[in-house]
């Protein structure tokens, strides 16, 4: 288990899952945090991250970094998506191990799944079909990650584990016109209608595919009991087993912004993959689960969301 004065790094900690993280650690007391924003350590280059791990001599990682966006930006920009990923995947775990980090948690997707694949999503079915063509260069370089977690641990005894999140939200999100996901884009989009008087909102896509969210702050929650509680090399899920439909969750949001007018569904967009449920039953049978009702956690976004547009 992780003690208070352990060292603690934490990559990625200026997203919204590593800024959770870090939030997390603090409230548990935890002293020795490492963080580095990506001008002080490119994590795609592989020498300036194993002079990182060589002079820092991490404990533990917490491997949260990553290139993320929407349907668009993943669809736009594959080549991006692919290469930053698999590099910052490929550097940190291997520096992990040259260093001995007692410890390491990679932050998967739960895009590594097959499209098609049954519902709830079970730890088994990754590998087992076809991923969504919109973001499988994004899954193709999370799944690299997970296989060598997997096989450093096979070869060289590495600690190294792997955890499958649901879609998240929350604090620090990226509420980006056309690079954020479903859930901070329609918090942007319902508030600025609001805040302009616009008689309705466009929405992309049918409304008909359903997703389950999770706030960040529970990931992190989740993702520290793990550390604490995991050794395992099979990967394992997060998320709250609970699902809603596009539609729904607009309705929500809508509902919190006051936003009063009327919505449109633009069918001409993707939907992309049509339910993205996961099984929890693993994380739930070893002692961990969500804490944040959906709605209550869209309202703390959405006064994060106020608060960072007033500065």
């Amino acid at each position: 288990m992780m003690k208070e004065n352990d060292s603690v790094y934490i990559a990625g900690h200026n997203g919204m899952v590593g800024s959770a993280i870090v939030r997390g650690l603090k409230q548990r007391g935890f002293k020795n945090l490492i963080c580095r924003t990506s001008k002080e350590l490119d994590l795609r280059n592989q020498q300036a991250v194993d002079l990182f791990f060589a002079k820092e001599k991490p404990q533990f990682v917490f491997l949260a970094a990553a290139k993320v966006g929407g349907i668009v930006a993943n669809n736009t920009y594959r080549a991006s998506f692919l290469y930053d990923n698999l590099m910052i995947a490929s550097n940190i775990i291997h520096a992990a191990y040259a260093n001995q980090v007692t410890k390491l948690l990679f932050l998967g997707s739960s895009c590594i799944y097959p499209k098609m694949a049954p519902q709830p999503l079970k730890e088994e079915y990754l590998l087992t079909g076809p991923l969504e063509h919109t973001n499988e260069p994004y899954a193709i370089a999370k799944i690299a990650g997970i296989k060598l977690c997997e096989t450093y641990r096979d070869q060289h005894g590495a600690n190294f584990i792997s955890v499958m999140p649901t879609n998240l939200y929350g604090l620090n999100d990226n509420y980006h016109t056309e690079n954020s996901h479903v859930l901070p884009a329609l918090i942007r989009r319902f508030h600025e209608a609001k805040e302009n008087g616009l008689p309705e909102v466009v929405i992309w896509g049918s409304g008909n595919p359903k997703r389950e969210f999770l706030y960040a702050d529970d990931l992190a929650d989740a993702c520290l009991f793990l550390m604490d509680h995991y050794n395992e090399k099979e990967i394992i899920n997060i998320g709250c087993g609970e699902d809603l439909s596009i539609k729904e969750l607009a309705e929500m949001v809508k509902e919190v912004t006051g936003y009063t007018g009327n919505m449109r569904f633009d069918t001409s967009k993707p939907d992309g993959t049509p339910r993205k449920l996961m099984d929890v039953s693993k994380i739930n049978a070893i002692g961990w689960r969500y804490t944040t009702p959906l709605k209550d956690g869209i309202k703390k976004a959405y006064a994060d969301f106020l608060e960072k547009r007033k500065s």
